[in-house]
């Protein structure tokens, strides 16, 4: 399945930074796919009207039961408000009992730097994961 494009839900400013969120979730089973999918569209949605968001892009990846989400943010706190609310909240919850594995990244970038690219998203989710697994070690 091809990405969601890029989307701008708040155009950023001409300068100033970004803070920026990839998450990489892989589900129990191919049963728990649909279930997820359909849930991240409504999360998605949701993000397409979030205060402060300047931009989104979700990949799913159903066969491999994996999904990864990008975004930037105007700060650390208009992510947190947009994960502590409805829908995203109780979606997270929800969804916690179909989780093998969930890696979260962040960083800042010059908002002339957005979008971020999935390969350098991709390259920050594999280094956070290797951290996360010699942290467990």
């Amino acid at each position: 399945m091809p990405a969601l494009p890029w989307t701008v839900p708040n155009p950023p400013p001409s300068h100033g930074t970004a803070f920026v969120m990839a998450s990489r979730f892989e589900v129990r089973t191919l049963k728990d796919v649909p279930r997820f999918f359909l849930q991240s569209l409504a999360a998605w949605k949701q993000v397409r009207s979030a205060p402060g968001a300047y931009g989104a892009s979700l990949i799913a990846q159903p066969a491999r039961r994996v999904f990864y989400t990008l975004s930037a943010w105007q700060d650390r706190d208009a992510l947190y408000a947009y994960a502590g609310t409805e829908p995203h909240r109780g979606i997270m919850t929800s969804l916690r009992s179909t989780m093998r594995t969930s890696t979260f990244t962040f960083w800042e970038v010059d908002v002339t730097g957005l979008p971020v690219t999935w390969d350098d998203a991709r390259r920050r989710l594999a280094e956070q994961a290797r951290t996360d697994a010699a942290g467990d070690a």
